[in-house]
């Protein structure tokens, strides 16, 4: 039975590449084609795969269903958690998770740093979107239409003289944060807390969510912050793989 199970899933990636007819799959599968066929029967009867007038076979719609389902039904934020929480044992400080939602950024989980300096973010709060590492990992993401857009009705508050001053800078910023595949927010919005940020992906490779560690200077310096890039990397990677249900990476703080 095993067996049968694992040629009938084999079928699946072999018709991602295009229709294929009776003779191809049997080949594919190293089986005789009445083997072929009761496969292809049985995965058809349940819409995973379809007959198509020219006797070839595709991908069914019942299969891209069921996908759409199962992301739609994925909670990132009780994914992400335990590894946020063992990210802020490793290091001590603050990490935020944060998605894109309907032209904001929003925090939605918080693990706060064990130093007596706290930031006051709060889930479910807007972040600064010109100068917020996540924000910057999120729209960064977006198709270059969709970014020059949103940057041109931006506003750009001073908070501080680092912050994003226009939508030239911002959408010079979200360029090099898109090619290096990280983020950092270094005083932008507020002098004395900096931030570094990686991006979470989605089974197709697009950003999904962001999280960041940040730190105000009383703590660690700017310079020494950014010497955990490597480890949040590793962790947005870990939550990345368990998100999209590809194979886990070992504990990014081990």
């Amino acid at each position: 039975m095993s067996q049968t199970v694992d040629r009938a899933l084999s079928i699946l990636p072999l018709l991602a590449e295009g229709p294929a007819d009776l003779g191809r799959v049997a080949d594919r599968l190293g089986v005789h084609k009445s083997t072929a066929l009761r496969l292809l029967r049985t995965l058809n009867e349940h819409g995973l795969v379809y007959r198509q007038s020219d006797q070839r076979y595709r991908l069914g719609a019942r299969l891209f269903a069921l996908a759409q389902e199962a992301m739609e039904n994925l909670d990132i934020r009780e994914i992400a958690h335990p590894h946020l929480v063992r990210l802020n044992e490793h290091c001590g400080h603050t990490v935020h998770l944060a998605v894109h939602e309907e032209n904001e950024v929003l925090y939605i989980d918080k693990v706060d740093s064990r130093y007596p300096v706290r930031m006051y973010s709060r889930i479910g709060k807007p972040v600064a979107i010109t100068v917020a590492a996540v924000a910057k990992l999120l729209l960064a993401d977006l198709p270059e239409p969709e970014r020059r857009a949103l940057a041109e009705r931006l506003d750009y508050p001073l908070y501080t003289p680092r912050s994003t001053p226009n939508a030239e800078a911002f959408l010079k910023e979200l360029a090099a944060v898109r090619e290096q595949g990280w983020a950092t927010d270094l005083g932008g919005h507020e002098e004395s807390i900096n931030c570094v940020a990686a991006p979470v992906r989605g089974a197709d490779g697009r950003v999904v969510a962001a999280m960041s560690v940040s730190a105000p200077n009383v703590v660690v310096t700017a310079e020494e912050l950014l010497t955990l890039l490597p480890l949040v990397r590793r962790t947005a990677d870990a939550i990345s793989c368990e998100y999209s249900g590809r194979s886990p990476v070992k504990d990014p703080t081990v």
